[in-house]
């Protein structure tokens, strides 16, 4: 794990940290081989796929550049490059959800939503 996202990991309060960690566990399970950094404060997989620890939820946001509405429609948000789910509890996640709609952006994807790459 890169030492700064686990850091940023470690230092979310609960049920944050735990979501998180099921989240990347999720991304990994799917793509072992994906890029796992910092970028603007937060993990980023890949350039595609991000987590945000907030107040009460956390985000996973995923790169929509590309697709078609029906598509962008699965995702929450109004966003031309991100959108997002938001998950509150453990419970919220549903991995083969989360797996189908990670292939799609995967489908889309033509390089990193980063400015910087």
């Amino acid at each position: 794990m890169d030492p700064a996202v686990k850091k940023y990991i470690d230092k979310q309060k609960s049920p944050q940290k735990k979501i998180i960690r099921k989240l990347r566990r999720i991304v990994l399970k799917a793509y072992p081989k994906i890029k796992e950094e910092m970028y603007v404060g937060v993990p980023w997989y890949g350039g595609m796929f991000y987590l945000v620890a907030l107040k009460d939820h956390v985000n996973m946001g995923f790169a929509i550049k590309g697709m078609k509405n029906k598509e962008m429609d699965l995702f929450e948000g109004r966003g031309k490059m991100m959108r997002h789910l938001k998950f509150f509890t453990l419970k919220d996640i549903d991995e083969k959800t989360i797996v189908r709609l990670m292939r799609i952006v995967k489908r889309y994807y033509k390089g990193s939503c980063h400015a910087s790459h």
